[in-house]
């Protein structure tokens, strides 16, 4: 099942979501990877980790763009050449893309009960209004992760701390949208997040607050 969900989030902002269901070999005989990404996918030890990679150029190609049109900067963020803002993400057996004429950042990950192990290194403030003992909290746990992932992705900025910086509103769990900000140095963004969940992952992406 190539694509998975398409999200018109509004006129200049698109989401979509891979279902890796294809192997390895038909992955790859989708795209056309340039060189260097050709050298670099086929040094992957985990197939996982390929197939993801390459999911993501296919959702590359259903926005009508290729390998060639994406590059990564110094930090690891990716951009494309024409100016467009991209965020990707993959976590198993999904993929998800989003663009934007907007600064944006996109995450997506399995919910898991291990994730409750690390919650001190990612929450503070969040900590005021969870609850551990709700049925929900290994999906609340998820949704703050994924939010605070994009927006690590969106800020792109070395220095910046999940739990020290990023922080996300209080957000009833039967909503798909809340408020987040970045509190970084001198500055403080207001930012919209917006999740959702499927076949037991969860995501999420990020972007400014009109």
């Amino acid at each position: 099942m190539p694509l998975f969900k398409t999200i018109v989030v509004n006129s200049q902002t698109t989401v979509k979501i891979w279902k890796i269901t294809e192997s390895f070999e038909d992955l790859k005989r989708k795209v056309r990877l340039n060189p260097e990404n050709e050298q670099r996918v086929s040094g992957m030890k985990s197939e996982i980790h390929q197939r993801g990679f390459l999911s993501v150029r296919c959702l590359l190609q259903s926005f009508d763009y290729s390998d060639a049109d994406l590059y990564y900067d110094n930090f690891g963020k990716p951009h494309l050449r024409d100016g467009t803002y991209i965020s990707v993400t993959h976590s198993f057996q999904f993929s998800a893309v989003i663009l934007s004429n907007e600064p944006v950042g996109i995450d997506l990950e399995k919910q898991r009960p291990k994730i409750a192990l690390i919650a001190h290194k990612f929450i503070d403030y969040e900590f005021d209004y969870l609850n551990e003992n709700d049925s929900d909290y290994i999906k609340e746990l998820t949704v703050l992760w994924c939010i605070k992932e994009a927006l690590y992705k969106l800020y792109a900025t070395p220095g910046l701390s999940f739990k020290n910086h990023c922080l996300v509103i209080p957000f009833s769990y039967d909503e798909d949208d809340t408020t987040a900000w970045i509190d970084f140095e001198n500055s403080k963004c207001k930012y919209r997040a917006h999740r959702l969940e499927f076949e037991g992952f969860t995501c999420a992406y990020a972007l400014q607050h009109n």
